[in-house]
């Protein structure tokens, strides 16, 4: 059997101009990278406002195990799928994180013959969005430090600096230290510490912006700290909004690429959904849905987390609404919640899947709530006996929810057809509910927090730790208590717990620290142990990435 690299490596790519032409993109307005790469220009896109606009599609998961889902290969294939009955898909990816490349979890560019392409670049540099991010935001750092160093006015109390630095990298040896050390003329000591890139608030608001002149005013609003009269200091003081966005200016521009079938992919921005908003840029979605019938984009992790940002935090901000959501399912997973073992999860276990049924049913109650239709996508391995995928098929129907068995990880486009063809009927349907969201923008941030605790992960009690309360109170003195709420938390559970699998409830969940994203536009609220700075395991995926004789990348997965 063929690695992923290997069949994306087999793969007779087309010119990214051709792609572009499909979607009826002028040829001054593609920005090529190469032969099979190219950037959107950002005038282009803004003209495309006047345009109809298609279906929004969004795909979601149950909750993750390490028996693997496959989201991005489902977005991948579905939107193969629906090109080949006819429909005019545009994908919409997040792009990868060099951490989780090198890291646990590998590559984010789908899987099998479910893939964008190409595979190796756009997992690793692609076209340097993330770098791009990563020195803007340390650009800001630099000089915050810089501003006090030299006593400028406003003089901030250098004891409230709140922005952190970041790399895209997971190194646990960075998430606190003391900086400065070394005498006057090397800046002054104090605690500080890295998030990795894909927390930054830059890529928030980068993914957020509608263009480039709200991303500079964005970034203007970024709170860095506290003056010495304890009032919030914004980026705009420092005059570090400018340089910012110079940085920036190429990073705005969504990127196409291309499936292995050769159907058009915006693959834009990255917040991870656990320590994020984890959803793929504001600009790359409004242009699918004005270049194609349909846009497809995913939000990360399980419904819990992904789903729950991009209706709060993506929908509130840009006044959009979805039109669907497909909930991809795994027979291994559900097994797992079931209780089953990693390892025996080639046996069939009918009982096991009926427990951890109770996963999936959640999640989709937890969709409901929001006005939203769902399909199950049952993204079929090679284990799958038919009576476990019979099974799972008849328990989705008893609560009301329509499925579809996939397989467009062996055969590509061809394998989603089913889930296309439902969902398209779906799409043709007149809407029987009407898009809400979980709570509206005056209700006081520490009910928003309870809120989502306890509709959406069923926590019993939801406690402040330390100065919470606090500074959620001084956030909303400040002006800034109609903000969204971003909550980080493990993607492994309901809870804040990752080792409580299946469907916990009534149990504690803590908030031990909150942030201001200003220029994002939301709090975030940080539960239990889970890491803004994640670090590798024993033994990382870049153990096994190399070049061969050949000077081709091997082991990225």
């Amino acid at each position: 059997m063929l690695s992923d690299i290997e069949i994306a490596r087999a793969a007779t790519l087309k010119p990214i101009t051709e792609i572009a032409g499909r979607l009826n993109i002028p040829d001054e307005s593609v920005l090529s990278y190469g032969h099979t790469i190219a950037k959107l220009d950002g005038n282009y896109l803004n003209s495309l406002s006047s345009k109809p606009k298609g279906k929004l599609i969004l795909v979601s998961a149950i909750t993750p195990t390490p028996a693997g889902e496959g989201k991005t290969t489902t977005t991948v294939g579905l939107g193969d799928a629906f090109n080949r009955i006819g429909k005019k898909a545009v994908i919409c990816l997040r792009e990868p994180s060099l951490g989780p490349c090198f890291g646990v979890k590998g590559g984010a560019a789908g899987g099998g013959y479910a893939q964008v392409v190409p595979m190796e670049r756009i997992n690793l540099h692609f076209t340097g969005d993330f770098h791009a991010i990563t020195s803007a935001h340390d650009l800001l750092a630099a000089m915050i430090d810089n501003h006090v160093h030299w006593g400028n006015a406003p003089v901030m109390d250098r004891n409230s600096i709140t922005f952190r630095r970041v790399i895209d990298m997971n190194d646990r040896m960075l998430r606190n230290m003391v900086i400065g050390l070394g005498g006057k003329a090397n800046g002054y000591p104090r605690e500080a510490g890295f998030d990795i890139s894909v927390a930054s608030e830059v890529m928030a608001i980068l993914c957020l912006a509608s263009d480039l002149k709200d991303l500079r005013s964005r970034l203007e609003k970024i709170i860095i700290g506290e003056d010495n009269d304890h009032s919030p200091v914004a980026a705009a003081k420092i005059k570090a909004a400018g340089a910012m966005t110079a940085l920036l200016k190429d990073a705005l521009q969504p990127n196409l690429v291309q499936t292995l079938e050769g159907n058009p992919a915006l693959i834009h921005g990255g917040p991870f959904a656990n320590i994020a908003h984890g959803c793929n840029s504001l600009i790359a979605t409004k242009a699918a849905l004005h270049l194609g019938d349909i846009a497809i984009t995913e939000a990360g992790f399980g419904a819990d987390l992904g789903a729950e940002k991009f209706f709060d935090i993506k929908c509130r901000q840009a006044d959009l609404e979805p039109d669907a959501v497909v909930l991809v399912a795994t027979i291994r997973a559900l097994k797992m919640h079931g209780g089953v073992a990693l390892a025996d999860l080639k046996s069939e276990n009918i009982a096991a899947i009926e427990t951890g049924f109770a996963n999936l049913a959640r999640h989709a109650e937890n969709l409901a709530k929001f006005g939203v239709k769902v399909v199950v996508a049952i993204n079929r391995f090679h284990s799958d006996t038919e009576a476990e995928l019979d099974k799972l098929q008849d328990l989705c129907s008893t609560i009301g929810l329509d499925s579809a068995v996939c397989t467009h990880f062996t055969d590509g486009g061809a394998g989603a057809e089913d889930l296309a063809r439902k969902l398209s009927a779906l799409l043709d349907a007149p809407k029987e509910d009407s898009f809400r969201l979980l709570y509206p923008d005056e209700m006081p941030l520490w009910q928003k927090i309870e809120t989502i605790a306890k509709e959406i992960y069923r926590a019993g009690e939801v406690i402040p730790q330390g100065a919470v309360l606090k500074k959620l109170k001084s956030f909303e003195e400040q002006g800034f208590g109609n903000l969204p709420v971003c909550i980080a938390k493990t993607q492994s559970s309901f809870s804040a717990d990752p080792k409580a699998k299946n469907t916990p409830t009534g149990h504690s969940f803590p908030i031990r620290e909150v942030r201001l994203n200003a220029g994002a536009g939301f709090i975030v609220a940080i539960s239990g142990n889970v890491m803004t700075m994640p670090g590798l395991p024993r033994h990382p995926a870049a153990e096994n990435i190399d070049i061969n004789d050949d000077n081709e990348i091997v082991g990225l997965a």
